[in-house]
């Protein structure tokens, strides 16, 4: 009996909803046309593809070494979340790994949220921060990674194209574009069903892959990945050597300094003085290392192997 009324309830709904457009129909065409376009462009933009929000780069310590690139994407499809104590509807891409010359082995994965959250998250640097431990978290919980507590924000990941991200989330494009139908010379129940296919095509397409804990654990997770993270810059391995002449004399210093999580010589700044070299690479490397020799500044140089991802540095003893 329940399922009967309720059954009436929707059909009678209906019923005053077909009366009303018809009404708006021939009484308002102008207001009538305006609003199944408007309803027509909200089912299309669930269509839009994702869009590449930010990357970040970490270091995978285990199980093998190398740095894991993760694509923080905006997706209109993903659903918002309602409320902090809801779960966070999260889509993932195909995992993909390769290696280059200039950076060995790397993993690339794809995270996908809503464009509402990232716009929020915006507003507030503490807010996106925690929406990037939170990608982090997943990536070390989920996938099995141990990861360094460090990470930085860059430009992009390898294979980011916007073809490449579309394959990894599982976006298909259409093969042309859908033809607008003509609103003017349409029943409004033609128009509705054609609006309630372009949405229920989006559902059918993509999916959640995964879905994150509630907000207030994840919240809880993350304080000592958070802490750990927000130490600030940290003094990199290195190793100091005077070099010698032929007669024993000192003819130079040579500093060899570690940054597993530079790709560039671009991204360091160096200051020389005749006592000392300061190294700093923002919010990630702070380095002041006192010369055991007097140096002739002028004569610095410095190089960048990204291979090796090692800087070293020579500069003549006066």
């Amino acid at each position: 009996m329940c399922s009967t009324g309720s059954t009436e309830d929707v059909l009678q709904q209906m019923s005053k909803l077909w009366s009303m457009l018809d009404d708006l129909s021939e009484n308002d065409p102008a207001a009538y046309r305006t609003l199944i376009e408007k309803q027509l462009k909200e089912g299309a933009e669930f269509r839009a593809p994702p869009e590449l929000d930010s990357c970040l780069c970490t270091e995978i310590l285990k199980p093998k070494k190398g740095l894991l690139y993760i694509n923080i994407c905006s997706w209109k499809c993903v659903p918002a979340p309602q409320d902090p104590s809801r779960l966070l509807p999260v889509y993932t891409g195909k995992l993909e790994t390769g290696t280059n010359e200039d950076q060995g082995w790397y993993t690339v994965l794809d995270v996908a949220l809503n464009p509402v959250l990232l716009q929020e998250s915006r507003e507030n640097k503490a807010e996106i921060n925690q929406v990037y431990m939170l990608a982090l978290s997943f990536a070390q919980k989920q996938l099995g990674m141990t990861l360094s507590q460090e990470y930085r924000v860059v430009n992009s990941s390898p294979n980011s194209s916007p073809d490449e991200l579309h394959r990894r989330l599982g976006f298909q494009k259409l093969s042309s574009a859908p033809k607008q139908p003509d609103t003017a010379g349409q029943t409004p129940a033609a128009l509705l069903q054609h609006i309630s296919s372009l949405q229920s095509e989006n559902q059918e397409d993509s999916a959640p892959q995964i879905i994150c804990r509630p907000a207030e654990k994840i919240k809880k997770d993350l304080i000592q990945v958070i802490s750990a993270a927000s130490v600030g810059p940290q003094k990199p391995e290195n190793r100091l050597e005077v070099k010698t002449d032929a007669a024993g004399v000192p003819d130079s210093v040579e500093l060899m300094v570690e940054l597993p999580m530079v790709c560039s010589m671009s991204e360091c700044q160096l200051s020389v003085s005749k006592d000392d070299v300061l190294l700093e690479v923002e919010d990630l490397y702070y380095l002041l290392v006192d010369f055991p020799k007097t140096v002739n500044e002028d004569t610095a140089s410095a190089i960048f192997n990204k291979k090796k991802r090692r800087l070293t540095l020579k500069v003549n003893v006066l």
